[in-house]
């Protein structure tokens, strides 16, 4: 069985990889608005032996979400916009010839993105592939203790660890269309993780 799941290049969705590998063909996939360099996830995909794609998402569902964020004064609802666009572009299943599910590393304390389950069962219906969100029950304790033993992690402030995600990208056009203030008005400051390898 084949499935895709959203990756960042972050433990949260390393360690959902590494729970479906033994039922699963896993690919980490990267939806993409091409304003920033996906090799970041494709490196860390491959060092925790994991095939990589990128998917191109919508640009017009960018430019939604930077006006909603920049409106909101935070990036709550343009995230979750982004994720559930991203979760239905993966599902389509364009970029591959056969998919059995669609995954990703959403947790049980994400506020944001989740997907709830009338999205969940909207995506198995209208694109034929399971939702996995392995993550969903395990709160953030268990999460670093699960990549401590089986992850070498880097983490640091977001605007400093490389990574290839929609976050990434949704920073870069705030910039791009308001201005180079505009992202420490959106987005609080928090520590993001990218992975290097698995441990040992």
């Amino acid at each position: 069985m084949h499935c895709g799941l959203l990756y960042s290049a972050g433990k949260d969705s390393t360690l959902a990889a590494l729970l479906l590998e033994d039922f699963y063909d896993v690919t980490l996939v990267s939806g993409t608005f091409g304003v920033v360099d996906p090799d970041p996830a494709r490196e860390a995909a491959e060092s925790v032996g994991f095939d990589h794609e990128t998917v191109d998402l919508d640009p017009a569902v960018a430019r939604e979400a930077v006006e909603r964020m920049y409106d909101d004064g935070y990036p709550r609802n343009g995230i979750q916009r982004v994720h559930e666009h991203a979760v239905e572009r993966v599902a389509e299943g364009e970029w591959t010839e056969s998919l059995d599910a669609v995954a990703d590393g959403t947790r049980r304390d994400d506020r944001v993105p989740t997907v709830d389950r009338p999205l969940a069962q909207s995506v198995e219906d209208r694109f034929g592939v399971a939702y996995l969100a392995p993550l969903a029950g395990v709160g953030r304790g268990a999460i670093d203790a699960m990549a401590a033993q089986s992850l070498d992690v880097e983490t640091g402030p977001s605007a400093e660890i490389p990574k290839a995600d929609y976050e990434v990208e949704l920073r870069a056009l705030l910039v791009e269309e308001y201005g180079e203030g505009a992202v420490d008005e959106v987005f609080p400051d928090h520590i993001q993780s990218r992975v290097r390898g698995r441990s040992g």
